[in-house]
């Protein structure tokens, strides 16, 4: 499959999410796996559970949706490398070391679970391009060791940059905020501009590797004439997701977010599929492949589902004045 064609057609239902938990597959409780507790080891972003929140609490709750309890029925193994690549790398190795019987990650630290084993089954989530960036052969036989779910495409690019263009007037210069440590900058970052050429906007990054960057990076926003923001998904940008739309409002930025758990800290619209749910999904997989199944022959799942929030305070706060087209589309409206 070539990149292209794998960008476009992300958003399709070629593998899509179900509405209901599977009705077929065993409750998991009493699964045992060579006679002891399955465990799981999950290699988080973030520093604790509670910056992975709500995330964290989903995941734990769609394994007890199957009926696995943690200290019970599996084992959960967390590690929390706090953004950092060395961490990354080495509580990679920390956790195949375990000798678990799934692995899980996020988007970033997914690549580093994949680069440590080769062998034990890799479930993973928010990943924007699991076949360009190499994680899987193929979406319908993702082969090897590793299955999961996407979140992002070019539709989804494309649909936050059209929300942006019906709110803010004269819209032709938008920022995308980074980290060019982690490896899915660049993915999000070509996706986006090839979008945004399609509607005729200009797209410009502006890096920040830590929290410390941030600032200079709205400044140079501020400098360059940005009229609007959209921060690349996940790693950093979820752990400074109260931050992120406090600066934004400060440099006069509509921000767009890309899931409702970065929208509610205060940006002006959000659009894409429920991540709480990709959370279950992600358990879901886990179960299954714990009860059998081989990771190479379970599609990748893609969302079919997504949410569109509207903030009119902050729309207000912005000068901006959204079309009751706008107000009639989205799911969630903040007066």
């Amino acid at each position: 499959m070539r990149r292209r064609e794998f960008i476009t057609g992300l958003c399709g239902a070629a593998a899509a999410w179900p509405a209901t938990w599977p009705a077929t597959w065993p409750l998991c409780a009493h699964a045992e796996t060579n006679g002891r507790r399955p465990k799981i080891g999950y290699l988080w972003h973030a520093g604790s559970p509670d910056e992975e929140n709500p995330y964290y609490t989903a995941v734990t709750e769609g394994f007890a949706k199957l009926g696995y309890i943690d200290g019970q029925t599996i084992t959960l193994i967390h590690r929390f490398p706090n953004e950092n690549p060395e961490r990354f790398g080495s509580m990679a190795q920390e956790l195949v070391g375990l000798n678990p019987d799934v692995l899980m990650g996020g988007s970033v630290s997914s690549f580093y679970l994949r680069a440590a084993t080769k062998t034990i089954p890799i479930v993973f989530m928010f990943v924007p391009d699991p076949v360009g960036m190499g994680l899987v052969e193929g979406l319908s036989h993702p082969g090897a060791n590793v299955t999961g779910l996407s979140n992002f495409g070019h539709d989804i690019a494309g649909k936050r940059l059209q929300l942006l263009k019906e709110i803010v007037p004269d819209l032709s210069r938008v920022a995308m905020l980074i980290n060019s440590n982690q490896q899915t900058a660049k993915m999000y970052l070509d996706v986006t501009r090839m979008a945004a050429d399609e509607l005729g906007l200009s797209l410009q990054a502006f890096d920040a590797r830590s929290r410390d960057e941030l600032r200079e990076a709205f400044d140079a926003m501020v400098r360059a004439g940005m009229q609007a923001l959209i921060p690349a998904q996940g790693g950093t940008s979820f752990q400074w997701r109260t931050l992120i739309p406090q600066l934004a409002i400060e440099a006069h930025l509509p921000l767009c977010a890309y899931s409702r758990e970065t929208f509610v800290p205060g940006a002006l619209l959000s659009y894409g599929p429920d991540q709480i749910e990709m959370c279950h999904r992600g358990a879901a997989l886990a179960g299954k492949i714990v009860s059998g199944a081989n990771p190479g022959d379970v599609p990748v799942e893609q969302p079919t589902k997504f949410e569109f929030f509207l903030n009119l305070k902050v729309a207000r706060t912005l000068g901006l004045r959204v079309s009751t087209a706008s107000l009639l589309r989205a799911d969630h409206v903040v007066e």
